[in-house]
């Protein structure tokens, strides 16, 4: 970031359209020579026009398959008739939970949060957790499962543990299925399960891919459920896209070549996204799976780091792009704390997904790498499967320090270990934190980023609540430069939940999750140090105190 008093960053320009405005992009070393190749090259509107060329002859058959994101506010405005109809038979179902992971979830969760409408995002394997979601309110839930390919593991043993629970309370087949929604795409084995149950189902846009997914059904669905006057954001979408056509006056032009100008030429090949506090909350999340996810692979890629505030730490540094996000701010308003971010997103939230969607297909041409798959995903899902079936590794600590356990060949205790791991972080690299853990009781873990920036001499640390970062960071982690270093946590199950039909508990299946996740980053040579707490709430605390103390 720069000084507020230089007049450079957000006060050199400003990009607008249908309401959203991209503030200081043209700034960004080389942006104006790659924005002018683009143009020459006819990008933006090949683009706008679902061109499947553009990233090469290796990504052409997958484009062909995955474009449908451009437009997709067209076909989805076809469900909204179905989706007044289904909430008003379903008006007395009022407590509206969403079993879905990674784009998924994270999009509605934005929508929710964003137009104060509740809605409760269940993307956990933590027992803990589900177990809570489960006693909230059964008779009142309706329970949204999504899922693009059907084959979701966390989203399938949610499904289950759902039709179990209302079969202990005592309803019968027919009226446990009213009380579900399925939304996936045709052909998936979903379809059949939601007929077999007798649930409504919903069919998404099939050329749109998961994380491109949040202006789809997967998106609309759970949040007009939930009482979301969703035409409004397919309305802001569709007022965009004329834009995104044109050579100039272009936001999401601006920004995906900032993106790709910053990584390519500049060094920066690390983005801070920071709420700006106007009004969108949470968008820097789902910003966080898209950009990762699409172009974390082939050894290159562009980190998203969601920060806490403009002046965090880990939001600065020579190889990170800063970047503010938000509603109403104004452009070329400084957004507090006297530092000047290098760009600023503004805009509702509709045309919000849109513009980043289409910058991050752009920045994936400018650094060259297909936007549209995840070659790196089913690592960590292939070796959680193995897990599951041969059992969990018979592993024990080095040492236990007070609430905490710490495996591996490390310090002996929990300061030494983090102070080791912190102090070995690649001149050009990153620490990751994943906590296996309930998002929501072992909050307080998320207070770690800041601290172990703070303690890492401004290095970039990202935070991921396990699994779900799995279906997002996790593909960066693997495809990615491999120039991270990673903490995983990990925490006793006191009282475990089995997932009905299937021959593995809730606890097990996170255990083999994060042991799958660990062998996967291990096998590359990466520094993992495996924390686990055999208190949580003592740990927790244990770990924040030991990570304050870090010099």
């Amino acid at each position: 970031m720069t000084d507020a008093s230089n007049q450079g960053g957000l006060l050199d320009g400003v990009e607008a359209a249908a309401g959203i405005s991209v503030s200081g992009a043209a700034s960004v070393p080389g942006a104006a020579d790659d924005r002018a190749q683009l143009v020459q090259a006819g990008v933006p509107g090949l683009l706008a026009a679902k061109d499947p060329t553009l990233w090469g002859p290796d990504a052409e058959s997958e484009a062909k398959i995955r474009l449908g994101w451009v437009d997709t506010f067209r076909r989805s405005r076809d469900l909204l008739p179905e989706l007044a109809q289904l909430r008003e038979e379903l008006a007395d179902l009022t407590h509206v939970v969403l079993a879905g992971m990674g784009g998924s979830s994270l999009a509605p969760e934005v929508i929710a949060q964003t137009l104060g409408r509740p809605l409760t995002v269940l993307d956990t394997t933590d027992p803990g957790q589900v177990r809570a979601a489960l006693g909230d309110r059964l008779a009142q839930t309706l329970i949204v499962i999504s899922s693009k390919s059907g084959g979701t593991v966390e989203t399938d043993s949610h499904r289950r543990a759902y039709w179990q629970a209302f079969k202990d309370s005592g309803l019968d087949e027919a009226e446990i299925g009213r009380h579900f929604v399925i939304v996936t795409d045709p052909g998936s084995p979903l379809e059949t399960v939601a007929t077999e149950m007798g649930a409504a189902l919903l069919l998404a846009d099939p050329d749109v891919g998961g994380r491109y997914s949040a202006l789809t059904a997967f998106g609309l669905v759970p949040t007009a459920l939930a009482g979301v006057d969703v035409a409004e954001l397919l309305d802001q979408a569709e007022a965009l896209l004329p834009a995104l056509g044109q050579d100039s006056d272009n936001p999401g032009l601006a920004l995906g070549v900032a993106l790709g100008a910053a990584a390519k030429n500049d060094g920066r090949d690390k983005v801070a996204l920071i709420d700006d506090g106007t009004g969108i909350q949470g968008l820097g999340d789902w910003a966080e799976q898209l950009l990762a996810e699409s172009t974390g692979k082939l050894g290159t890629g562009i980190l998203p780091v969601v920060v806490e505030s403009p002046d965090a730490p880990g939001a600065s540094g020579e190889d990170v792009l800063s970047v503010c996000l938000g509603g109403a701010l104004a452009p070329g308003t400084v957004p507090g704390g006297g530092i000047q971010p290098h760009a600023a997103v503004n805009g509702p939230l509709g045309a919000q997904f849109l513009t980043w969607e289409y910058a991050t297909a752009i920045a994936g041409r400018i650094i060259g790498i297909n936007p549209f798959d995840q070659p790196n995903v089913t690592e960590s899902k292939d070796n959680t499967k193995h897990i599951l079936e041969s059992g969990l590794p018979d592993e024990g600590p080095s040492v236990t320090d007070g609430a905490i356990q710490i495996f591996g060949d490390v310090a002996t205790t929990v300061t030494e270990a983090l102070r080791d791991l912190v102090n070995g972080i690649d001149t050009a690299g990153y620490l990751a934190v994943m906590a296996y853990l309930d998002r929501h009781v072992d909050a307080d873990a998320a207070k770690l980023r800041a601290l172990l920036a703070r303690a890492g001499q401004e290095r970039p640390v990202t935070f991921g609540w396990g699994p779900r970062f799995l279906h997002s960071t996790g593909q960066y982690h693997k495809g990615g430069p491999q120039v991270g270093s990673y903490l995983q946590i990990t925490g006793v199950v006191n009282e475990d939940l089995p997932v009905p039909g299937q021959p593995y508990t809730f606890g097990t299946l996170q255990a083999a999750q994060a042991a799958g996740d660990r062998k996967a980053l291990a096998d590359r040579g990466r520094p993992v140090l495996h924390l686990h707490l055999i208190d949580r709430a003592a740990g927790i605390a244990q770990l924040l105190a030991a990570a304050k103390d870090l010099k």
